[in-house]
């Protein structure tokens, strides 16, 4: 996901959601990553784990959305924790 969200910020293809939103940016791409973030926090306090799931596959997918926009690899991230 973190490579694909790379490639679509390098290539920027036209028709691309993903595209799309790493043109707005950081702030745009925070902005859906922490509605994510309450969503997957409220399916996993009331509802079943397959939409926790979904919701967390979400959360995922912004945070290799802003890696992308940042230019930050996994390796960096993974030596923060």
């Amino acid at each position: 996901m973190v490579a694909l969200a790379a490639q679509r910020k390098a290539e920027m293809p036209e028709g691309s959601g993903t595209a799309a939103l790493l043109a707005q940016g950081p702030h745009a791409i925070g902005k859906k990553l922490v509605e994510e973030a309450a969503e997957a926090w409220m399916a996993a306090r009331f509802e079943s784990r397959e939409a926790l799931a979904a919701e967390l596959s979400q959360v995922l997918y912004y945070v290799a959305c802003m890696m992308a926009s940042a230019d930050l690899t996994l390796d960096e991230v993974y030596d923060s924790l």
